[in-house]
């Protein structure tokens, strides 16, 4: 089994699950504040107390309800978070919510950015290929992208170019379809753009999807990534 080794600073922020606790595991895209669209995601999963759901940040932003996402995530014990750059964004004081209270704040602040069990490490952005995990802070986690200096969505993008040893599943670039490798998992897919919220279900290993009922943020065809047709 593949520990992940965090530096200090973020092995404080980084929290172990036990997958031997639940029954079903499912690993879910961004969320983007779709809060009927994440609840009606849960229920086509019949996703029950006795389940895991653990959500690859951004949870919050962009679509109608984020004050609502939070609510559901931080009641239901059995659904867990890490913290996006769009949390982060909150947190830094560079974006607001005028809908959320000081107590979601600190909900907020107290998401890990790294989720970890067995082989696997859920983070929102990605893994840089060049350098040690354990040289890794929040902006690499959260952020992590092109591989390009200054390059957004310029190839290679990091998962591209990660060989393991665990298997990473992320969010924050948003695909036309999922990307699912022996170390990548890509499971944002555009709902709050029109897209779909991705679920994976990690013990059948297999991709359940949803489609937004509507587009609530129009995004330029140039930032949604087309993975290739045949994936390492």
């Amino acid at each position: 089994m593949a520990i992940p080794e965090f530096s200090a600073t973020i092995e404080s922020q980084h929290q172990r699950l036990d997958p031997d606790n639940w029954e079903d595991v499912y690993i879910v895209g961004d969320v983007h504040g779709c809060l009927d669209e994440f609840t009606d995601l849960l229920e086509q999963l019949n996703v029950t107390a006795t389940d895991l759901v653990v959500v690859v940040g951004d949870l919050v932003r962009k679509g109608p309800d984020s004050a609502g996402v939070i609510e559901l995530v931080r009641d239901s014990p059995n659904i867990f978070s890490v913290r996006g750059n769009n949390e982060e964004k909150l947190l830094r004081g560079t974006k607001s919510l005028p809908e959320l209270t000081t107590d979601d704040l600190a909900w907020i602040q107290s998401l890990p950015v790294a989720i970890s069990f067995a082989d696997t490490l859920i983070v929102h952005g990605g893994i840089d290929p060049r350098k040690p995990l354990a040289d890794h802070d929040v902006d690499d986690l959260q952020n992590t992208r092109s591989l390009v200096p200054g390059g957004s969505y310029d190839r290679p993008f990091w998962f591209d170019k990660y060989a393991g040893p665990q298997r990473v599943f992320f969010g924050h670039t948003v695909l036309e379809r999922p990307i699912v490798r022996a170390h990548a998992v890509g499971l944002d897919t555009g709902c709050v753009y029109g897209g779909t919220l991705t679920a994976y279900d990690w013990r059948a290993d297999k991709i359940i999807q949803y489609n937004a009922t509507e587009t609530i943020q129009e995004r330029p065809d140039k930032k949604f990534v087309s993975p290739p047709a045949q994936t390492p």
